[in-house]
């Protein structure tokens, strides 16, 4: 079970936010995280990302996706608008980054981004985002607004006991590195991306 292990306001580029983390243990030093921005109104439907940990994406700025840009973005969107981050640390699709760094290689000889997973002897998605659900749970949240362009997201909150007010799309623009990860998002695993571009939420 996920106990409140530490928390603290952390000034960002975006704003200041409530950094949350959570664990069953202490001594745990990958915990996952809630990032509230701190004029979210918990009495009403709250505005939430759930975003797994994307190192190459968000430290690196690697142009094979998009979650940089997808964090960057949330950030932006909650802090101007509250509600809530939850930073799930599930790097690669839960496959960990060597295994990523593993998948990248394959893909450099002509695999998409499932192929190589399970040439690796990997699950295509080996993400779970019940632990999203106990963190909301914690927090004592009753109905969201789901930043999110993923129907296993979407899925998992209809399936709990918090009410899904609306989703609310997430969709960066595309790159010449990161269009075929993005058509496979689609064609595969049924993310409900436009054809066309479409804007960050404001």
């Amino acid at each position: 079970m996920l106990k409140i292990q530490a928390e603290s306001n952390v000034p960002t580029a975006y704003g200041e936010f409530r950094m949350i983390a959570f664990a069953e243990v202490e001594t745990d030093w990958m915990p996952q995280m809630a990032i509230v921005a701190k004029n979210t109104d918990f009495s009403k439907p709250v505005n939430v990302r759930f975003h797994s940990e994307c190192i190459t994406g968000e430290v690196f700025h690697s142009r094979k996706c998009e979650c940089g840009q997808q964090l960057d973005a949330a950030m932006k969107f909650i802090y101007e608008n509250g509600g809530i981050i939850v930073y799930l640390r599930q790097e690669g699709r839960n496959i960990g980054i060597i295994n990523k760094l593993r998948a990248y290689a394959l893909q450099e000889q002509g695999l998409d981004t499932v192929e190589a997973n399970l040439q690796l002897g990997l699950p295509a998605d080996d993400r779970n985002f019940s632990s999203a659900i106990e963190i909301l749970n914690i927090l004592n949240i009753k109905e969201v607004n789901l930043l999110t362009n993923n129907p296993e997201k979407i899925k998992m909150v209809e399936e709990s006991n918090i009410k899904l007010n609306k989703r609310i799309p997430l969709q960066m623009d595309s790159t010449k590195e990161s269009a075929s990860y993005l058509k496979v998002k689609k064609d595969y695993f049924g993310h409900l991306l436009d054809d066309e571009d479409t804007i960050n939420p404001s």
